[in-house]
Parts: C-alpha cells; structure tokens; sequence
C-alpha cells in the first residue's frame, strides 16, 4: 500500500497529492527523482523548482568559464558514468543531467517556474500543504504530500551576496556580479577587475583574460589554490584500452574520494605539512621571485574553506604570461575609472566584476509550519544533518564541503528511500525525529563548526541554521569518509525516530 492510500483525508480536486514532493531540480533534486523511480517503483513525485529548467547552479550560472571546482567521477552520480574530462564545463554539465532526466522519464515529474513559498504540516491529516506560485502566470497553487524531500541547494539564486563600496555610484564602467551575468557583456579587449579569490573569482579570471586587455584579480585575503589535469592521465589510459565506462567511473571516483580523504585527513593532522605542499606545488607554475607569501599563502589553515582547483593551472599560466595581475589590498573607494585600493594604488577597469559570493538560502526561504506552530529551524537539532527534531517527514540535502556535493545527495536518497520502506512496513504514516530523555540538554552545537569550515556565506548566516548535538545521531557528519559506512547502516529503531 502506498503513502497516497493510507492518507486520512480526501484531497481537494484541485489541489495535487503526491506521496513525496520535492523541492528543487538540480543535481539533489534529479538524483532524488532517480532513485525514487529505481528503489520506491510505484511512489508517486513530483519535484518542483523555481527555475526555467533544471540543473540548479548550471542553469543560474552564465558567466565566461563557468565549470566544476570538483572532479566529475565524484560530482556525477554513481549511478551514470562520467565519459567526459575530470573537470567540466557547466555546458557539459548540463548535457549529463539532460541524459540523467532523459533515460529516467524524470521530465513528466519536473514542474518548471514552481516557487514554493510556504509549507504546513498538519498531524490529523497525516500530510505537509505546499504552497506554491507559477512564475509565468502568477497562479497561485497548492500541492500536498505525505513526505517533504528538501534539494533547493544552499544558496539563493536570485540574490547574489553584494558589498557596497564607497564611490560606486560614480564608476563610469560597468559593474556586474557573476551570478547574474548580462548576455550582452563585452570585455573584449578592456581592462577587467575582478574582486575575489574564491572558485567564481578562478573560474572567471582566466575565461576573461584571454580576450581582456588585462585582468586583475582584487583579493582582500588570499585562497589556497591546486592546478589538477582537466583530463584525468588514468582516465585516458583506461578508454585507450576500452575499458567499461563503468569501470573507468568507479575507478577513478574512488582514486578521487581516496585522494581528498588524505588531503582532508592531513588538514586536521598535519596541516603545516598540507600548507608547505600546496605552496610548494604552486611556486614552480607562478613568475620566478613572484610574492606567493603574500598573493597565496592565506592565513586559516588548509580545508577551513575550500580549496580551489585551477584545471591545467590555467590561472597560474595566465599571471605568468602578464594577462592577470593579483593584488592583494583592500578596496578604500571606486573612483571614475576604477577601484582604488588602501596603498593608494588605483587600479583602472572598465568592467568590475564582484565574484564576492553568495547567501546561503535557509531552507529555500519557506515559511514553514507544524500543526500552526512556525518552525524556527535554530531551535532544532539535526538528526544526522538531513532531518530536524520536532520537524515531521522532512529531509533536507546539503552536501559535503569538500568532497562533491553528489556523494552525499547519493547517501541521503539511499536513507531516504529506506525510511520510506520502513514506515510503510511498521504501517506508519508519520516520522519525527525527537531526542530522547538524556538527550534533552546535551550541549547544542553550531551546524558548522568554524574551526572545521569557516566560508563567509556560512558565517554570515549559521544563526538562521539548526544546531546539533555532541552526539551521534545528532551531529552534521562534514567528511565523506565519516559518513559513507554510518548512514547506509543507521538504525532506524534506536528511539530517535519517532514513528506514528
């Protein structure tokens, strides 16, 4: 019996029951559709994004150069062979989730220009409302569902994170953030500052450079940066000898995942060790006597944010061939014709480009409810980083920092779909993760602790995030390796969760 005929009450002809909805097509969104349709035949979905089309980041972002910062062995799913190089293109991104909804039907499940704006839980009804608003009619509409699979992504697509500066109101060139790229934006042949140094910030610099007049990368704090083949040497090794793309995939996705475990592992353990290393591995790809101290060498330890992947050292090559410039300083004002920084320097643009970031979006920016009660998320505790006490059938995808973001959305579909077969074999129509009597005032933790990673879209926002405990079930897992043999084993009966 599915969750749709165990449900209590009848659902209004014009609004659409589904047994699970979920919210966001993007990599999460699209792997949780397929391992619906391959573990749970007979569930029936829908998954709804805000978007024109799916893919999430790939879809928002259009900026020149946009690619994976992650090998694509452990971005893609483990259930689709990655045929492609080590580091893609957003283009080829795209077309591998195009086959992932192709092959799969998933597109009959896909709602397109679908905002969800609020979401109630209602206990006699067994069942979350959603409601949910058309962005090309404005039609406001309403979906109910027995389980709510939250894969909005972390951050929020339609509101970049901006800094304000002063003298900006009086810059005659163009300013533009990388989240929202114009389609007409030429920089042919212009002088280009980008400020930033994170993976937008080495993704867009060298992509602008090679058509720029010069580029000049504004950092107010250094990044750690690898140069990594696009195209893995094993991988072309293993299709020269017509090896099963199947094989190359697992191979090199578990070459990869072995790779970061030790750079993780080294991070907490030897981190000087890591730090000298990555130097090391930059000095010989940057100008002879070049300043890496002060351009590369950042002052948190290796891993307390991510490390950026620069394909073939395609930045380093481009500081070394006198297209990009990095400055290191902090901006005191934009002037007519560019930005001037704390050393007096002015540095001339006719194009800015603020690759400053992003805001983390909190759960999409739903209002959500459990029996009228609004529920505010820093006030629960995280059952295993996917569901939050007191908050009934809901799961929430958030990948891991360093390792892909895929590993994990891969992990969660497996729990998910295992919760799901549980219940219906206890023939229970609600979960609620609760803490047990001697869990009640264990110490609460931040949902990320800033000693382990410490971005700034994280910092500016982990007062809106659900905390966790000092205790398994109730801690945020960061590290793949922690999790992978944890999560498929969990024990589904051990009193956290609640079933009704």
């Amino acid at each position: 019996m599915t969750m749709t005929q165990e449900s209590r009450t009848a659902v209004a002809e014009d609004v659409e029951h589904v047994d699970v909805l979920v919210v966001g097509a993007g990599i999460s969104g699209i792997g949780a559709g397929y391992h619906l349709l391959t573990q749970r035949p007979g569930t029936s979905f829908v998954i709804l994004d805000a978007l024109e089309g799916h893919g999430g980041t790939w879809w928002t972002h259009r900026f020149p150069g946009v690619r994976s910062d992650s090998d694509l062995f452990t971005f893609g799913y483990r259930f689709k062979p990655w045929r492609g190089p080590s580091i893609a293109t957003s283009e080829e991104i795209l077309a591998y989730l195009d086959e992932v909804v192709a092959e799969n039907g998933l597109d009959r499940h896909i709602r397109y220009r679908h905002q969800v704006t609020s979401a109630s839980w209602s206990t006699d009804d067994r069942r979350w409302t959603v409601e949910v608003t058309r962005g090309d009619t404005g039609e406001q509409l309403q979906f109910t569902t027995g389980f709510l699979w939250m894969c909005q992504g972390y951050y929020k697509h339609g509101e970049p994170y901006r800094p304000q500066w002063p003298g900006m109101d009086r810059f005659r060139g163009v300013v533009v953030h990388p989240q929202q790229w114009p389609e007409d934006l030429d920089h042919a042949g212009k002088k280009v500052v980008v400020i930033g140094s994170g993976a937008t910030a080495a993704t867009v610099v060298p992509a602008m450079a090679e058509t720029a007049a010069h580029v000049t990368m504004l950092q107010r704090s250094p990044t750690y940066f690898i140069a990594r083949p696009k195209t893995h040497e094993l991988a072309t090794t293993l299709r020269a000898l017509d090896v099963p793309e199947e094989w190359t995939h697992e191979i090199l996705r578990r070459q990869h995942i072995a790779e970061f475990n030790e750079l993780a592992r080294m991070s907490y353990e030897a981190p000087d060790e890591l730090r000298t290393f990555l130097m090391e591995s930059m000095r010989p790809q940057l100008p002879e006597g070049y300043d890496i101290e002060k351009h590369f060498t950042p002052t948190y330890r290796p891993w307390q944010q991510r490390i950026g992947v620069l394909p073939d050292g395609d930045m380093f090559t481009a500081i070394r061939e006198g297209r990009v410039s990095v400055v290191t300083d902090t901006i005191e004002t934009f002037t007519e014709n560019g930005v001037q920084v704390s050393s007096g320097e002015v540095l001339e643009a006719d194009v800015v480009v603020t690759a400053t970031g992003f805001d983390l979006s909190v759960f999409g920016g739903i209002a959500f409810t459990v029996d009228d009660e609004p529920v505010d998320f820093p006030d629960t505790v995280t059952y295993r980083g996917l569901m939050f006490s007191g908050v009934p059938n809901m799961a929430y995808v958030f990948g891991y920092f360093r390792h892909s973001w895929t590993l994990r959305a891969d992990l969660i579909a497996d729990f998910v779909c295992r919760l799901l077969q549980h219940m219906e074999e206890k023939g229970s129509t609600m979960v609620v993760p609760t803490l047990r009597e001697d869990e009640v005032d264990m110490p609460r933790r931040p949902w990320v602790d800033p000693e382990n990673f410490n971005p700034g879209y994280l910092a500016r926002s982990m007062h809106l995030m659900p905390k966790q405990g000092d205790r398994e079930p109730w801690m945020h897992l960061h590290e793949y390796y922690e999790e992978k043999d944890i999560l498929p084993v969990a024990d589904l009966d051990d009193g956290t969760l609640v079933y009704k």
